[in-house]
């Protein structure tokens, strides 16, 4: 009974250790990708900070001014747009935010209003597809790397289908990265465009002059902005999910090295165990040769 004892802890303990080489694997792939995604992240905001600077000074020449991107409508049917992930091991990264959009989903259901997905990565699709959600386009293999052409795409998917008024409103869901170790399941509005406004403690606003028209410019503008803000939420988003993988994996790897050093003290018992019985056998046959 030992020996078998000690071969299936034996079993154990090497599938273990093949565990650990994987997960320890995959948590050096996720570390050395961090560094890069926080770079991206980081180097994105300027530009987006300047797009919000001239949108502010265009839309005050240009008072009054009206664009497809702006319209508010009654709402029938409301998009979602989420962006989760492609692969799993992450954690809680996946659930969090789809859970997030799914209790969004619930609400406007329960107002009457139909819901369409916008799914970025296969956990959403998956998700929504099997609870019978209307998935509306899905777009696979951009959450690792997210580039400008993913934002634009999607960008001009959701905008295309606002315009032609298939949705009145597109509600995002993505992971907001703050800090290698803080990352927050986010929720805001999309479409439409709700114009930012001059903040006060800017100082007084310059009088520019526009060629051509202020109109011409934020029509051109507003859809860049849309592509920016996008773009930004799928850098955030795949910085925040090396981070979750990476801490998911170091937690494998810590619980397969504990689950190991006690599965080798039940192997040493074991060991300890036929050696005794062994011994204790030996001693036995001696004792009876002496009695004969």
């Amino acid at each position: 009974m030992a020996s078998a004892q000690l071969r299936d802890t034996k079993r154990r303990i090497d599938s273990v250790e093949a565990t650990k080489k994987i997960t320890r694997a995959m948590e050096l792939i996720a570390a050395s990708r961090i560094p890069k995604a926080q770079a991206r992240v980081h180097g994105s905001k300027p530009y987006t900070a300047k797009l919000i600077e001239v949108i502010e000074n265009v839309g005050a020449a240009d008072a009054g001014g009206s664009h497809k991107l702006l319209e508010r409508r009654d709402l029938n049917t409301v998009g979602l747009l989420i962006v989760s992930s492609d692969r799993g091991l992450a954690g809680a990264y996946a659930s969090s935010i789809i859970r997030l959009a799914e209790a969004r989903a619930i609400e406007l259901k329960r107002e009457g209003k139909d819901v369409l997905i916008y799914a970025i990565g296969k956990k959403a699709q998956s998700y929504f597809r099997y609870r019978g959600y209307q998935v509306e386009q899905a777009y696979l293999g951009v959450t690792d790397t997210p580039g400008y052409g993913d934002a634009r795409a999607v960008a001009n998917r959701v905008m295309e289908d606002y315009a032609v008024e298939r949705i009145d409103a597109v509600d995002a869901f993505y992971t907001r990265f703050e800090s290698a170790m803080t990352q927050v399941p986010t929720h805001r509005e999309l479409l439409p465009i709700t114009p930012p406004e001059m903040e006060e403690e800017k100082g007084v606003r310059v009088s520019y002059g526009f060629e051509p028209s202020p109109d011409e410019i934020l029509n051109r503008l507003l859809p860049t902005y849309v592509e920016a803000i996008i773009f930004n939420m799928l850098l955030e988003a795949s910085a925040s999910e090396h981070n979750a993988r990476r801490r998911a994996m170091k937690a494998a790897t810590d619980n397969a090295e504990e689950l190991i050093k006690n599965l080798t003290v039940q192997a040493n018992r074991a060991r300890q165990a036929e050696i005794t019985t062994a011994i204790t056998e030996i001693v036995g046959g001696a004792e009876a040769l002496v009695e004969s």
